[in-house]
């Protein structure tokens, strides 16, 4: 412990702490105040999940967790240095309270009800089928969320494709179309677009304005993907699935259907507690608890607790279900949540910033240049938390959500697609691509590293969003 207080003191030093804590005036970190160097736990916790589990991955499974707390108080320490335990504390509870946990539990819960919903049947994973399901997974995501729909559906994919030797890029695939781009044509889809939702955007504004754009993309992408597993399907000998130990094949059909009907609960609970403000029950610490996200985070631990109730056991284990992803997820978006605090707080201080340069950009002569608020939405969301990044661009828009939609609907459909549509560049971009990769991950699929996966979504999803930004922005 002492040489870890060394090494943050050390660090402190580099931020320019100095040597007192400072009297804290205000209990959030001041984001106009911050340099850059704030950023830095944030992005080891980054290079951490990328590079770790490529040189030492044996290191890694053991310790990912003691990794994750590690760069959290990364942050911490030196922010009690630097403006009191008070503000640390607060930035803490802050971040937990409202943000890691409702994050968790609602992952907790689309986990739980989701892995109690078999596919039963012998659904053979032939480029067509695979297709299709990632055809149908895309239109569900924008009215499940993509969460929703991605935890129902993948393990369908795992199983289909069990039999095949190249199955990766099917996973890839279902994170670019279930798990990002299919959440872009209702505010159900993606919490960016939810938050604007609640802001006053119309819930059918994003269907009609970024319908074109989501087309695009998806059709596009299904065919690239049809293409790359016909190939690879074709080299692999047009394998089909063995049926040996079964006496009669089973059925085609949904074991689990309760938990469908959990499923449209979730929804239904986040979409009601969301119009419903019940005002603030308590507050810790400063930090206001609002009355319908307590309602919704018990509403939702209820459903997941009834789904392990009423679902057999044996469906689950049918399903190779294990507790392994979420615990994953968990721990390593404790560190992620913990240690973007400071880039979040830039971000938020707009152009008394650090990042006061990024966020000029977005304007020229007085206009707004909408394809730099696609492309800087939509990389920042690629590696921070996609809905304060749209609310950020959003408010530098004018935030007047009416002008918005009949003045200047370019730009904010520039926005929500960049928030939606490109949390698909990184593993960490949008909630779902994590937990898919370690749910395959969990049931033998060897997927690529955090920079690997990068090299997919750069090669791929890239030029079509400069082929986008070229047709549309």
């Amino acid at each position: 412990m002492p040489t870890f207080m060394i090494l943050l003191a050390m660090f402190s030093a580099l931020l320019g702490i100095p040597a007192t804590a400072l009297a804290d005036q205000h209990l959030s970190v001041p984001g106009a105040q911050l340099t850059i160097y704030w950023a830095i736990p944030f992005a080891c916790m980054l290079l951490s999940i990328a590079l770790i589990p490529l040189f030492a991955p044996q290191f890694w499974e053991h310790h990912f967790g003691k990794i994750s707390v590690f760069w959290a108080m990364a942050f911490l320490v030196p922010c009690a240095l630097a403006y009191g335990f008070s503000v640390a504390f607060y930035e803490f509870l802050h971040i937990i309270l409202l943000d890691y946990i409702p994050f968790i539990i609602l992952l907790f819960t689309l986990f739980t009800v989701a892995g109690g919903v078999r596919l039963k049947g012998s659904l053979t994973g032939t480029p067509l089928v695979n297709t299709s399901l990632l055809a149908i997974g895309t239109v569900l995501a924008s009215w499940m969320g993509t969460t929703g729909a991605a935890m129902i559906l993948i393990r369908p994919l795992l199983q289909a494709n069990a039999h095949r030797r190249y199955k990766v890029h099917s996973i890839i695939f279902f994170i670019f179309l279930v798990a990002n781009i299919g959440g872009s044509l209702t505010p159900l889809g993606d919490p960016p677009l939810f938050l604007g939702f609640l802001k006053g955007v119309s819930f059918f504004w994003v269907t009609t304005n970024l319908f074109p754009k989501t087309l695009m993309m998806v059709v596009a992408l299904l065919l690239i993907y049809l293409t790359i597993d016909s190939v690879l399907y074709a080299k692999e000998g047009k394998p089909l699935q063995s049926s040996d130990g079964q006496e009669a094949p089973e059925k085609l059909g949904i074991d689990g259907k309760i938990n469908l009907l959990f499923l449209l609960g979730v929804v239904a609970v986040v979409l009601v507690t969301g119009l419903s403000p019940l005002g603030v029950v308590t507050t810790i610490y400063g930090i206001p608890i609002e009355g319908q996200n307590l309602l919704r985070d018990v509403l939702l631990l209820g459903i997941a607790w009834l789904s392990l109730r009423c679902t057999d056991g044996t469906c689950r284990e049918l399903n190779c279900f294990s507790w392994a992803p979420i615990q994953e997820v968990a721990k390593l978006f404790l560190g992620i949540f913990i240690s973007m605090i400071p880039a979040i707080a830039i971000l938020k201080a707009g152009s008394d910033g650090a990042l006061s340069g990024l966020i000029q950009l977005v304007t020229h002569n007085g206009q707004p240049d909408n394809a730099m608020y696609l492309w800087l939405t939509g990389m920042l969301s690629s590696f921070l938390d996609n809905a304060p990044t749209y609310v950020v661009f959003f408010n530098t828009a004018g935030g007047d959500p009416m002008h918005l939609m009949h003045n200047a609907p370019a730009t904010l459909a520039a926005i929500s697609a960049g928030a939606v549509f490109m949390g698909a560049n990184t593993y960490i971009g949008n909630a779902p691509n994590f937990m898919v990769r370690s749910i395959a991950e969990n049931q033998g699929v060897r997927m690529p590293s955090f920079f690997g996966y990068m090299a997919w979504s750069v090669g791929i999803l890239i030029p079509l969003f400069l082929l986008l930004t070229w047709v549309f922005f």
